[in-house]
């Protein structure tokens, strides 16, 4: 069994010194924001390392050091397939939606959230769109921060000897501050920071673990006499349980905090660049992943953790010294970090934007805007604590729920705007409310075991958008005409 001995001084050192950088970097952020687009989009001006940086970190979050590694130590390398998924599915969703998107984002008024994008893409002066998809967005979302402000109590219950609620609360400040303060400038540079962190921990701890049992061949064997199928790649697998894992890819076509990315980059010249930085970016890090749950149960094999998903932690303790040992609890930190403070942003500007502004205060300024989003942030982050106070299930269950809902309520929708003319307001709205309900009767009805929730969700989604697009009458012609002259952009910048 493990016993959880609270940080070294030196690891504490480290560690606040690490958030007095991220703090920092609030402040510089706060002085180059502006205006509501700088706040929520950063004024469009991300270089695309930044873009592919802050997308893959905000979408790995804690899933990476923690969940993943925990899945590989317990039930070995068959737990890969997600991983093989979802690094797929950003593959194609940079390939094919990141550059239309990044332009008609700009055509459509200037789009800066993508309930925003839709609206303006319809047309949609009934603000229906904004509506069901500002709902959307608040309700998964406020899961998916639970599960990463879960993940970050642990954490800091482990390094200083708090109670889990003190950690809670810690944790959520930190975050609140610096979000609500430098807005989206602040959280894509700490992403950048912090996602190259979480790269280099991933990759030395195995490497310097391993080490310590005579090198891998030795490992490896030692794994073997007891889990015997753990390097068995297809274990438990059928043609179904692949299908569903593989789904997982489906979620980067959906997620707001990770598609504000495309939106954001300065230029549709800087995406392929980007697309090579996240691809090999996740795919290192994956790896890295899955040989701390490699090397996590060559040595936990004769003494189980009491809780998996602390695997990362647990290796770094035997391997470093105090002070490395502080830059290893930062990594953890920065991969809830990275998700918490892009989806409270996008939580905050769905508030913000498609309620506030669009339905209450047309008139209202950006200063005011401003300020209402960082007092969003605030509110957003006390829901997600009211969530994550006794949590009952694993951060692998909360995240699993808010990335199908997400994915199955905007993916199907964000791709047939982008690449179906005929497609239409109607079918949007339908769509969208389609894959929601889905996923949440979905997970209701404990189906998951069937089909991971985000495919039929996503199947119940375009069913909807395009049987009521059909039944609809055509769109009107200058929507029509800026589709066109949408696409004939995209022609350009591809020469």
């Amino acid at each position: 069994m493990e016993t959880i001995m609270p940080a070294a001084p030196a690891a504490i050192v480290t560690f606040v010194g690490y958030l007095s950088i991220v703090f920092g970097v609030g402040i510089v952020a706060y002085f180059a924001t502006r205006n509501l687009s700088d706040y929520v989009l950063g004024g469009r001006r991300l270089g695309g390392p930044v873009a592919a940086l802050s997308a893959g970190a905000s979408d790995m979050s804690s899933w990476l050091l923690m969940g993943l590694p925990g899945a590989v130590y317990i039930a070995g390398l068959s737990q890969i397939w997600i991983a093989i998924g979802l690094t797929a599915g950003a593959y194609v969703a940079w390939k094919t939606i990141a550059k239309p998107l990044r332009i008609y984002s700009e055509v459509a008024r200037d789009s800066v959230t993508l309930p925003a994008y839709l609206d303006n893409r319809f047309r949609d002066g009934s603000k229906q769109i904004r509506m069901v998809a500002a709902t959307a967005t608040l309700i998964f979302f406020v899961f998916y921060i639970a599960a990463n402000l879960y993940a970050m109590s642990i954490l800091l219950e482990r390094t200083f000897g708090l109670t889990y609620t003190q950690s809670l609360w810690v944790g959520a400040v930190i975050i609140m501050l610096y979000t609500s303060v430098g807005g989206f400038l602040a959280v894509s540079w700490t992403d950048f920071f912090q996602g190259t962190l979480m790269l280099f921990c991933l990759l030395f701890i195995p490497m310097f673990a391993i080490r310590n049992y005579g090198g891998w061949a030795a490992g490896i064997q030692q794994v073997l006499t007891v889990k015997p199928d753990f390097f068995d790649w297809t274990k438990g697998m059928s043609l179904q349980s692949l299908v569903s894992l593989f789904s997982w890819g489906l979620g980067y076509f959906g997620m707001p905090h990770i598609l504000v990315r495309f939106m954001a980059v300065t230029s549709v010249k800087e995406i392929p660049i980007a697309r090579m930085i996240v691809i090999w970016w996740m795919s290192l890090s994956m790896v890295g992943a899955i040989l701390v749950g490699l090397v996590g149960a060559i040595h936990f094999c004769n003494c189980p953790l009491d809780n998996q998903e602390t695997v990362f932690m647990a290796l770094s303790d035997l391997v470093f010294a105090p002070w490395i040992m502080g830059i290893i609890l930062a990594a953890i930190l920065s991969s809830s970090m990275c998700a918490v403070d892009s989806q409270m942003l996008a939580a905050s500007s769905a508030l913000t934007e498609d309620f506030y502004h669009a339905m209450i205060r047309k008139k209202a300024s950006q200063k005011e805007l401003m300020w209402v989003g960082r007092i969003t942030v605030v509110i957003i982050a006390a829901v997600a604590i009211f969530l994550a106070r006794k949590p009952s299930q694993s951060i692998m269950d909360l995240v699993s729920f808010a990335w199908a809902g997400l994915g199955a309520t905007f993916g199907a929708s964000v791709v047939f705007s982008l690449f179906w003319k005929r497609t239409t307001k109607n079918g949007v709205v339908v769509g969208m409310l389609a894959g929601a309900l889905t996923v949440i009767i979905w997970d209701a009805l404990h189906l998951n075991s069937l089909m991971y929730a985000i495919l039929p969700g996503t199947i119940m989604s375009c069913l909807g958008l395009v049987i009521v697009s059909l039944l609809d009458k055509p769109p009107a012609k200058n929507i029509l005409e800026e589709f066109a002259m949408v696409k004939q952009k995209c022609r350009e910048a591809d020469k």
